[in-house]
Protein backbone atom coordinates (compact mmCIF):
# COMPACT_ATOMS: atom_id res chain seq x y z
CA UNK A 1 0.00 0.00 0.00
CA UNK A 2 1.33 3.43 -0.95
CA UNK A 3 1.70 6.17 1.62
CA UNK A 4 -1.00 8.85 1.37
CA UNK A 5 0.25 11.82 -0.57
CA UNK A 6 2.68 9.86 -2.70
CA UNK A 7 2.84 10.27 -6.43
CA UNK A 8 3.18 7.47 -8.94
CA UNK A 9 5.63 7.46 -11.83
CA UNK A 10 2.91 8.82 -14.11
CA UNK A 11 2.47 11.87 -11.88
CA UNK A 12 -0.87 10.63 -10.57
CA UNK A 13 -1.62 11.28 -6.95
CA UNK A 14 -3.36 8.91 -4.59
CA UNK A 15 -3.89 11.64 -1.98
CA UNK A 16 -7.49 12.49 -1.17
CA UNK A 17 -6.42 16.08 -0.49
CA UNK A 18 -4.57 16.75 -3.74
CA UNK A 19 -5.76 19.37 -6.19
CA UNK A 20 -5.61 17.89 -9.67
CA UNK A 21 -5.99 19.69 -12.99
CA UNK A 22 -5.79 18.38 -16.56
CA UNK A 23 -5.77 20.37 -19.78
CA UNK A 24 -5.37 19.63 -23.47
CA UNK A 25 -3.53 22.59 -24.96
CA UNK A 26 -2.88 23.38 -28.63
CA UNK A 27 0.65 24.60 -27.87
CA UNK A 28 3.58 22.14 -28.01
CA UNK A 29 5.36 20.93 -24.85
CA UNK A 30 8.34 23.20 -25.62
CA UNK A 31 6.16 26.30 -25.25
CA UNK A 32 4.36 25.03 -22.15
CA UNK A 33 7.72 24.09 -20.57
CA UNK A 34 8.97 27.66 -21.09
CA UNK A 35 5.83 29.04 -19.41
CA UNK A 36 6.60 26.81 -16.40
CA UNK A 37 10.37 27.40 -16.14
CA UNK A 38 11.36 30.86 -17.43
CA UNK A 39 11.04 33.25 -14.46
CA UNK A 40 9.53 36.14 -16.44
CA UNK A 41 7.03 33.88 -18.22
CA UNK A 42 6.08 32.05 -15.02
CA UNK A 43 5.62 35.39 -13.24
CA UNK A 44 3.18 36.54 -15.94
CA UNK A 45 0.62 33.88 -14.95
CA UNK A 46 1.66 32.95 -11.42
CA UNK A 47 3.88 35.12 -9.17
CA UNK A 48 7.32 36.76 -9.38
CA UNK A 49 9.98 34.08 -8.88
CA UNK A 50 13.60 33.09 -9.43
CA UNK A 51 13.11 29.52 -10.73
CA UNK A 52 15.93 27.57 -12.37
CA UNK A 53 14.64 24.13 -13.41
CA UNK A 54 17.53 22.00 -12.16
CA UNK A 55 17.15 19.31 -9.49
CA UNK A 56 18.16 20.61 -6.07
CA UNK A 57 17.89 24.29 -6.94
CA UNK A 58 15.94 26.38 -4.46
CA UNK A 59 13.76 29.27 -5.54
CA UNK A 60 10.96 31.40 -4.18
CA UNK A 61 7.67 32.84 -5.34
CA UNK A 62 6.96 36.36 -4.07
CA UNK A 63 3.62 35.47 -2.48
CA UNK A 64 1.12 38.19 -1.56
CA UNK A 65 1.95 38.03 2.16
CA UNK A 66 5.15 36.01 2.42
CA UNK A 67 7.59 34.27 0.08
CA UNK A 68 6.79 30.71 -0.91
CA UNK A 69 9.97 28.66 -0.62
CA UNK A 70 10.46 25.91 -3.19
CA UNK A 71 13.01 23.31 -4.25
CA UNK A 72 13.17 21.52 -7.59
CA UNK A 73 12.67 17.81 -6.87
CA UNK A 74 12.50 16.55 -10.47
CA UNK A 75 12.98 18.23 -13.83
CA UNK A 76 12.82 16.52 -17.21
CA UNK A 77 12.60 19.25 -19.89
CA UNK A 78 9.29 19.31 -21.74
CA UNK A 79 8.04 16.30 -19.74
CA UNK A 80 8.05 16.71 -15.93
CA UNK A 81 8.57 19.43 -13.33
CA UNK A 82 8.11 18.74 -9.61
CA UNK A 83 8.93 21.05 -6.76
CA UNK A 84 8.29 21.41 -3.06
CA UNK A 85 6.07 24.30 -1.94
CA UNK A 86 6.49 25.70 1.58
CA UNK A 87 4.27 28.61 2.46
CA UNK A 88 4.61 30.06 5.93
CA UNK A 89 1.30 31.69 6.85
CA UNK A 90 1.39 35.45 7.25
CA UNK A 91 -1.05 35.12 10.14
CA UNK A 92 0.98 34.83 13.36
CA UNK A 93 -1.89 32.92 14.99
CA UNK A 94 -1.34 29.99 12.59
CA UNK A 95 2.04 28.37 13.01
CA UNK A 96 1.76 25.42 10.62
CA UNK A 97 3.30 26.12 7.21
CA UNK A 98 1.80 24.71 4.06
CA UNK A 99 4.24 21.95 3.03
CA UNK A 100 3.24 20.40 -0.26
CA UNK A 101 4.47 19.28 -3.66
CA UNK A 102 3.51 20.59 -7.08
CA UNK A 103 3.91 18.33 -10.13
CA UNK A 104 3.48 19.35 -13.77
CA UNK A 105 3.41 16.46 -16.25
CA UNK A 106 3.52 17.29 -19.95
CA UNK A 107 2.78 14.83 -22.77
CA UNK A 108 2.72 15.59 -26.48
CA UNK A 109 -0.67 14.93 -28.03
CA UNK A 110 -1.25 13.35 -31.44
CA UNK A 111 -1.98 16.81 -32.85
CA UNK A 112 1.35 18.18 -31.55
CA UNK A 113 -0.16 20.01 -28.59
CA UNK A 114 0.30 19.25 -24.91
CA UNK A 115 -1.68 17.28 -22.38
CA UNK A 116 -0.85 19.06 -19.12
CA UNK A 117 -1.55 17.49 -15.74
CA UNK A 118 -1.01 19.53 -12.58
CA UNK A 119 -1.13 17.91 -9.14
CA UNK A 120 -0.68 19.89 -5.92
CA UNK A 121 -0.40 17.31 -3.11
CA UNK A 122 -1.09 18.38 0.45
CA UNK A 123 -2.82 21.57 -0.61
CA UNK A 124 -6.36 20.56 0.31
CA UNK A 125 -5.69 19.41 3.85
CA UNK A 126 -4.82 22.97 4.88
CA UNK A 127 -8.25 24.17 3.64
CA UNK A 128 -6.55 26.98 1.73
CA UNK A 129 -6.82 26.06 -1.97
CA UNK A 130 -9.07 28.88 -3.09
CA UNK A 131 -6.97 31.50 -1.32
CA UNK A 132 -3.62 30.23 -2.55
CA UNK A 133 -4.80 29.61 -6.11
CA UNK A 134 -6.32 33.09 -6.24
CA UNK A 135 -2.95 34.47 -5.21
CA UNK A 136 -1.40 32.51 -8.07
CA UNK A 137 -3.77 34.06 -10.59
CA UNK A 138 -6.13 31.10 -10.84
CA UNK A 139 -9.81 30.79 -10.10
CA UNK A 140 -10.78 27.47 -8.49
CA UNK A 141 -14.26 26.12 -9.10
CA UNK A 142 -16.16 22.92 -8.53
CA UNK A 143 -18.27 21.25 -11.19
CA UNK A 144 -20.51 18.75 -9.43
CA UNK A 145 -21.33 17.04 -12.72
CA UNK A 146 -17.70 16.19 -13.47
CA UNK A 147 -16.13 15.20 -10.16
CA UNK A 148 -15.54 16.27 -6.60
CA UNK A 149 -12.09 17.61 -7.54
CA UNK A 150 -11.60 21.37 -7.85
CA UNK A 151 -10.61 22.70 -11.26
CA UNK A 152 -8.69 25.86 -12.11
CA UNK A 153 -10.79 27.59 -14.72
CA UNK A 154 -8.30 30.09 -16.12
CA UNK A 155 -4.85 28.58 -15.52
CA UNK A 156 -4.09 27.37 -19.08
CA UNK A 157 -5.13 30.65 -20.69
CA UNK A 158 -2.89 32.64 -18.34
CA UNK A 159 -0.03 30.16 -18.69
CA UNK A 160 -0.08 30.24 -22.48
CA UNK A 161 -0.46 34.01 -22.69
CA UNK A 162 2.85 34.13 -20.80
CA UNK A 163 4.63 31.79 -23.24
Amino acid sequence: MKKAGSTTNEGRSDAADALEFEYDLAEPPEKVWRALTVPELLAAWMMPNDITPEIGNRFAFAGPDTPIECEILDAEPERLLRYSWREQPGDAARQDPLDSTVTFTLARTVSGGTHLRVVHDGFGRKAMPAVAMAGAGCRVSLDANRSSKPIAANMPRLLLRAA
